[in-house]
């Protein structure tokens, strides 16, 4: 898609809250000249409860914000809202915008040795059965097993990834998917790629594990140079964070997961756009 946008504009990027700064991270390694404004829905985490219709409307409130930073493309660092709102703000909007969802799924397909692929996912892109239609478009052999992990989410949210009752919470939520064959799972919100680790021991070397940041990323890349958008100044990259509520905790938890310094994050009363 085209733009008329100028190459050094930055790149929007959202999400319910801190999960999508997963994505974040591999634009920041990926497209390191690349600027970049995050914005955190932090008030109204998680998405994954929400219905399809206020998905509809928080990412076109947050879209509209976004647009007055003057963003050349927007990327949807959230599945909840990728499954549910994505095909109807690209409609709307005049820049390029992105999903997780399609870039996870190739990934997936392209890993998986036996056709048969887990996700674990919010209860609402589960109940979407979004990764399942675009897995089986690309596989129509694949066998896809979802499974909801409404309680992962709050988990990051709340600086728990690290601590032991999450390992208690993934095993009560994928007990099951460990008995079955298989090979492949997906992390089907951007928060789970926080649990990583956790989820990786917790199922071993049988299955690989799909964080769906990089290949987003690696989309993202393709439609900037395809767009001519590209940043390529070679200039240090600015990168702007805001959200609608927790302004400091968010920080905190940012400059964890980024592993970067950033300045304090801005409250935006989202319900304004």
């Amino acid at each position: 898609m085209k733009s008329n946008s100028s190459s050094t504009a930055p790149v929007g990027v959202f999400d319910s809250g801190v999960g999508g700064l997963t994505v974040a991270r591999e634009i920041m390694r990926q497209l390191p000249c690349e600027n970049m404004v995050y914005f955190g829905d932090t008030a109204r985490v998680p998405y994954g409860s929400k219905s399809r219709d206020s998905i509809i409307r928080f990412s076109r409130q947050i879209i509209r914000f976004l647009r007055t930073k003057e963003v050349k493309a927007i990327v949807i660092a959230c599945n909840t809202a990728s499954a549910l709102a994505l095909e109807t703000v690209k409609e709307e909007t005049s820049v390029p915008v992105i999903g997780v969802i399609e870039p996870g799924a190739r990934a997936a397909v392209q890993a998986t040795e036996n056709g048969i692929i887990g996700v674990a996912g919010t209860e609402a892109t589960i109940r979407s059965e979004t990764y399942t239609k675009v897995i089986q478009r690309l596989n129509p052999e694949a066998v896809v097993i979802g499974k909801p992990c409404p309680l992962f989410v709050p988990l990051v949210e709340e600086g728990f990834a690290k601590h032991k009752i999450t390992e208690e919470v993934i095993d009560i939520y994928l007990s099951d998917m460990r008995q079955t064959e298989i090979d492949t799972m997906i992390l089907g919100c951007t928060h789970y790629p926080l649990l990583r680790s956790r989820i990786m021991t917790y199922f071993g070397e049988k299955v690989h594990i799909v964080n769906p940041a990089y290949e987003t990323a690696m989309d993202l890349k393709k439609v900037l140079n395809e767009g001519g958008i590209a940043n390529k100044s070679g200039g240090t990259a600015v990168y702007e964070f805001y959200v609608s509520d927790a302004a400091e905790k968010f920080t905190q938890l940012a400059n964890t997961i980024l592993s970067y310094d950033l300045a304090a994050a801005k409250l935006v009363n989202i319900e304004e756009y």
